[in-house]
């Protein structure tokens, strides 16, 4: 995806998210256990300042968050530092350098795109919580997002801090995983200490498929189905194997 169309969608999806915030900031979120709408705008507001402060100072943060962030009502806070994320974002070219954890692509560009997909799996939880119906996340920027989460999140952490692995992956057998979005598709592999991805459905059978339209794939992949409808994903694979991916993200994506 083009930056610009990042930029777009972040702009729709915190619109989205805000006005439905606005409804109920005391209702519980059911994929954030602990946190109510409120604390899910507060937080998608630091992370907002967090990002503006990474590209600013060239350097992530530390410690965070500032605690007078504590006594700012949540959604002053989150208009607040988007405004100043979108002010920083055109104050800089894609291709500047910010601070970041991952180390591949220390840029601006990296933030414009995960933050587009921060907060569309936020605007996501505002609606479970408050029960507003889940608006349509368009196919590309959720192709974009299930890309983000197994390629920089999952193996890039494995290869980076594979100790938080181990009890996960130490006696896996070794595994391969075929993930389709629609036309998208992409084969993962596991096995002690391992976890590569790469694009395509890969030549042999797969110990597990993973199949569905692109927002689907994306809500199953962060957790993000709502509790009590059908789910959208076809899943066909042994529970261990499952299982083995879906502790993989919960741990990289915490």
């Amino acid at each position: 995806m083009e930056n610009s169309r990042h930029l777009d969608c972040l702009a729709a999806d915190f619109a989205r998210l805000r006005a439905v915030a606005a409804t109920n900031l005391t209702a519980p979120v059911p994929s954030c256990p602990g946190w109510t709408v409120g604390d899910l705008a507060r937080h998608v507001g630091q992370v907002y300042l967090h990002k503006t402060l990474s590209m600013r100072d060239g350097a992530e943060p530390d410690p965070w968050p500032p605690r007078e962030l504590a006594d700012e009502e949540p959604l002053a806070l989150l208009d607040r530092t988007y405004a100043g994320l979108i002010a920083e974002f055109a104050a800089r070219k894609p291709q500047d350098p910010a601070g970041s954890w991952y180390t591949p692509d220390p840029t601006v560009g990296f933030w414009i795109r995960r933050m587009a997909q921060e907060t569309v799996i936020h605007r996501i939880d505002a609606e479970l919580g408050t029960g507003e119906p889940v608006a349509p996340v368009p196919a590309d920027l959720a192709v974009d997002g299930i890309d983000e989460l197994f390629k920089v999140f999952v193996a890039y952490s494995v290869a980076e801090w594979g100790d938080y692995f181990t009890d996960i992956l130490g006696a896996s057998p070794g595994r391969t995983y075929t993930i389709r979005a629609a036309e998208a598709a992409w084969r993962i592999r596991t096995g002690p200490g391992l976890f590569t991805v790469e694009d395509g459905p890969g030549d042999a059978a797969p110990d597990v498929t993973v199949s569905g339209s692109p927002a689907d794939v994306l809500r199953w992949a962060w957790n993000r189905e709502a509790a009590g409808e059908p789910s959208g994903v076809t899943v066909v694979g042994a529970a261990e194997a499952i299982e083995e991916l879906r502790r993989c993200i919960v741990v990289a994506s915490q």
